[in-house]
């Protein structure tokens, strides 16, 4: 193997030191894929959920977010926003909505070539995992703030509420609605992918660092 190879791919198990330490070499792999399991399974749950309380609306108004779609009183809530000045709920994260899917199935690609790869570069590979629950938040919240502070001034409404920053997590209000936005199971099954991740990067480090400290102590020796 190349300089180059060996420096992106890191060195290879012999099967000697494999069958001794086999579970050393066998856990960061299983972490992965147990990693990549509940990321994908988190495409099918909800990842957000607001629900959203007023006198007219005795049981309430809500909306649940998965990572591709809006499900919910999407209607009614538009409703509401069109007086406000406050535009439609779906015109919100439309590249990412469609993308959602694709960049999970991208970002389990990358866990599986984490696993392969015997190098720190395996920590690049996992990393978009370890940011996904964050970055969808930020995204979220990047959103709620560009419609809740860009109000159309020529609402019916817009006059009766100020500029706004609905919450991303916890209790709010909104006018006369009182807020209250959670994180759904979908994010909290991204949130265990990423501990995994991380859990799974350590033995990673663990098992294959010596082998990278011992193939470079016998190259110096042989360039000596």
């Amino acid at each position: 193997m190349s300089g180059i190879l060996r420096a992106l791919f890191g060195p290879r198990v012999p099967q000697a030191e494999f069958e001794a330490n086999r579970s050393r070499y066998l856990l960061p792999t299983l972490l992965l894929s147990a990693a990549r399991v509940l990321l994908l399974l988190s495409l099918f749950l909800p990842y957000w959920h607001m629900s959203l309380e007023a006198p007219q609306y005795p049981d309430g108004l809500s909306v649940t977010a998965y990572v591709n779609n809006l499900t919910g009183d999407v209607k009614e809530i538009n409703a509401l926003n069109h007086y406000i000045g406050m535009r439609p709920l779906e015109d919100a994260a439309r590249f990412e909505r469609a993308a959602s899917v694709w960049m999970a199935i991208a970002m389990a690609l990358l866990m599986e070539g984490a696993a392969f790869i015997h190098s720190r570069w395996a920590v690049l590979l996992a990393l978009p995992a370890v940011l996904f629950p964050i970055g969808f938040l930020v995204d979220l919240w990047y959103w709620l703030t560009t419609f809740g502070q860009n109000l159309d001034p020529r609402a019916p409404l817009s006059s009766s509420v100020k500029p706004f920053i609905p919450p991303v997590l916890g209790e709010g209000e909104v006018g006369q609605f009182y807020t209250v936005a959670s994180a759904g199971p979908g994010w909290w099954l991204a949130v265990g992918c990423s501990v995994l991740v991380v859990v799974g990067m350590f033995f990673h480090r663990r098992a294959y660092k010596p082998l990278h400290d011992r193939a470079n102590a016998i190259a110096g020796t042989e360039g000596a």
